[in-house]
């Protein structure tokens, strides 16, 4: 049976990229919000968007973080992740720029998104905890057939790293 993840990912620029890799289909992801529904759910102010959020992570065992251009230190991103690690929950990056956008663009590399988060009474950065993956493909094809046949995998590990810590 394939693990529960909630997917993590900047919606506007990214949409088109996260959706082909929540479409492979060796993990079960959380449903999107479409636009309308964004809207409606960021009309009810913060306190709105952390119950969704939280809706959205119950019964989910991981956090795949698709990682674009600008989806490092965002608000919400960094509250996902935040909320995932204190619930226990697996974290994994997967950068996604080099997978086409609906126009059949690859973008640039952005930042690790752990790199910003620090845990612990240490406040140790989640990046040297977690692990990131950057398929090194140069074609969307290639990026796309790497992630499908490693998703389950960084899952899987993400959740060991997890629990271990």
């Amino acid at each position: 049976m394939p693990r529960r993840c909630f997917y993590s990912f900047h919606y506007k620029p990214d949409n088109w990229r996260a959706s082909q890799v929540r479409n492979i289909g060796v993990v079960e992801g959380n449903r999107p919000a479409t636009d309308n529904d964004w809207e409606t759910i960021t009309k009810g102010g913060d306190e709105k968007i952390k119950k969704w959020i939280k809706s959205q992570m119950r019964g989910r065992s991981c956090t795949v973080i698709l990682a674009g251009a600008n989806t490092a230190n965002r608000k919400w991103i960094n509250y996902e992740i935040i909320e995932s690690w204190n619930a226990g929950m697996g974290v994994v990056v997967i950068y996604i720029h080099k997978l086409n956008n609906s126009a059949g663009m690859q973008t640039t590399k952005g930042l690790n998104p752990l790199s910003f988060i620090s845990i612990g009474a240490d406040k140790k950065i989640l990046a040297t905890i977690a692990k990131a993956y950057d398929p090194q493909h140069v074609t969307s094809k290639g990026v796309y057939t790497y992630i499908s046949d490693n998703l389950e995998d960084w899952v899987e590990e993400a959740i060991q790293i997890r629990k271990a810590y």
